[in-house]
């Protein structure tokens, strides 16, 4: 911009509202990372906003947003390792995006201003964290999952995807032979009135037929699920890679493996690394079948095949599958854009958008994920139908999916209850499996198992109801875990004082603690105690003779 341009800009950025989310006023702050997340947050703004460009500006003060001045020297500052500030910044913001520095002076002051380009063909990271603006502030994009996805959904067409892009160089020589007899067989099964003439297409007519290749050119999607081991560079910096560890019961790795592409073939190998052992139940089960394996080997390919369709391929991660003697943990780099388990049931179709639009489309017409987007539903159902604890999604940690299976049955007696009543929902089965393992559950969750009388307690001490506990044979756990009345307490201690004269708070806990809700922690019991005391002093039932844990307690 010329430096007309540039005072008509200042001016136009100064004139914007107080919180505006693709512009940012500073005075002197000039910490190399700050730039950094504050050029991905700008850049992610702006696409969400529709601005072809993102602004911060030096030398204006924020609340005011006077002309004062900055001692910002972008051109002489540092990087990490003593590099010079933008190539520094070019280098760690992924992908690519057209940052453009200017100095300038306006009302005879020293001006800072870098322009940064909209994010157009994926979020924009800098050293391989993605922020966002959120009002006046910069935020971690993957804390707010709605931005988030609706970023994608306006970055998904399909020049902009990186699962389509071209891999320059790349041949027909660079894919693995067996990996196209298999697709094309997957691809026969999928679209069965097709098979007789599948078999006489070329291998460049079906790849391009199945959506793998376009026109004949290698995509990073077929590198991914048909290439050869030694065509992965073609892929840099990001890798396609499956690793397999195998952990004993105190966490200590005893075996690993690791597995590139074709990863269509990885998968089936993957799957013959683990010990899928045969859980046999009481004969007297009759719900259950006497002998089942511990992972259904659906579930287990649909979840693996998950890994692979939203994996953030150009962070540079691995999809990981931690085998331990009762469960799986899957995890992979990338987010889970519908942002949680219950709305990808409720809504039982196709996400609106992929991180990997191209290669999502493949791994359909080659059979590997589901077309109408009901794959995690069928994974739920499925477990609910073998007996087995629905999988865990943890969404937590930011941009990183695990999904853990669980290969044995955590109460039997309980999880027969859940098959038996078939007249709850899905939603409820899930939300009564995390009762089940001592998970926090949502208050639209609380509200319909409180409501069909499954639970009892508080958040965050829920228990089973007494009608549940009492079909499947667990009223002695009920019986621990329920609280009794107020009043129930009350009378043991005015008894106890009745008998003994006098009580420290010591000789109380001694009474009480034992005998509250198995469900509340210790410091809930003791805190228990403490109102109970109190109350019963208020209501002039006893009182205290000293101070606080010390007090010696009579009946008045």
């Amino acid at each position: 911009m010329t430096p007309a341009q540039l005072q008509v800009k200042l001016t136009e950025l100064l004139a914007l509202p107080q919180e505006t989310e693709w512009a940012e006023f500073k005075h002197n702050n000039s910490d190399p990372h700050m730039v950094g997340e504050c050029l991905s947050a700008l850049s992610n703004s702006a696409a969400l906003e529709g601005q072809p460009f993102g602004y911060i500006v030096w030398g204006i003060e924020d609340g005011t947003r006077n002309i004062v001045s900055t001692t910002f020297k972008p051109r002489s500052q540092k990087g990490a390792g003593n590099e010079d500030l933008e190539p520094w910044l070019n280098k760690l913001l992924a992908p690519r995006v057209d940052f453009r520095i200017f100095e300038f002076e306006a009302n005879g002051l020293p001006v800072v201003m870098f322009q940064v380009q909209a994010a157009n063909t994926e979020p924009v990271a800098f050293s391989g964290r993605r922020w966002v603006r959120v009002g006046s502030h910069k935020k971690p994009l993957a804390e707010h999952r709605e931005r988030e996805r609706q970023l994608w959904l306006l970055l998904s067409g399909p020049m902009q995807d990186w699962s389509a892009q071209i891999c320059t160089g790349a041949t027909l020589n660079d894919l693995d032979p067996n990996a196209i007899r298999f697709a094309r067989q997957e691809y026969k099964n999928k679209q069965p009135a097709l098979a007789a003439e599948v078999d006489g297409w070329e291998d460049t007519t079906f790849l391009n037929k199945a959506k793998v290749c376009i026109n004949g050119q290698i995509t990073r999607t077929a590198i991914i699920l048909l290439g050869k081991n030694e065509s992965e560079h073609y892929l840099s910096p990001g890798i396609a890679r499956i690793s397999w560890v195998l952990k004993d019961e105190h966490g200590i790795e005893k075996a690993y493996q690791h597995f590139g592409p074709p990863l269509i073939l990885a998968v089936d190998q993957v799957f013959a690394k683990i010990r899928n052992l045969t859980y046999r139940y009481l004969p007297d089960a009759s719900l259950f079948p006497t002998e089942i394996t511990q992972y259904d080997p659906w579930v287990v390919r649909e979840t693996l095949h998950n890994c692979i369709a939203h994996e953030d391929y150009p962070k540079g991660g691995k999809i990981n599958v931690v085998e331990t003697p009762t469960s799986l943990l899957f995890t992979n780099v990338g987010m889970f854009l519908p942002g949680t388990v219950e709305e990808v049931i409720v809504r039982d179709a196709p996400p609106e958008v992929y991180p990997n639009r191209f290669l999502a489309e493949a791994m359909v017409n080659l059979n590997m994920i589901d077309t109408i987007g009901s794959g995690i539903k069928r994974m739920f159902t499925r477990q609910r139908q073998r007996n087995f604890p629905m999988p865990d999604y943890d969404l937590g940690e930011k941009e990183r999916v695990k999904v853990r299976l669980i290969g044995e049955v955590i109460d039997d007696k309980y999880t027969r209850m859940l098959m038996a009543r078939t007249d709850l929902d899905l939603l409820d089965v899930i939300a009564l499996d995390k009762v089940q393992k001592g998970t926090q559950i949502s208050e639209d969750e609380f509200r319909s198992l409180k409501g069909k009388k499954l639970i009892e307690g508080r958040r965050p001490n829920l228990i089973v109801s007494a009608e549940i506990a009492a079909a499947t044979e667990t009223q002695a756990e009920y019986i621990k875990k329920r609280a009794f009345d107020k009043d129930h307490y009350k009378a043991m201690l005015a008894a106890y004082l009745k008998q003994f004269g006098e009580a420290k708070r010591e000789d109380i806990d001694k009474l009480l603690l034992d005998k509250l809700s198995a469900a509340l922690s210790d410091e809930q019991k003791e805190n228990f105690v403490t109102n109970l005391l109190q109350e019963m002093r208020k209501e002039g039932t006893i009182h205290a003779e000293g101070t606080k844990r010390w007090a010696t307690w009579r009946l008045t």
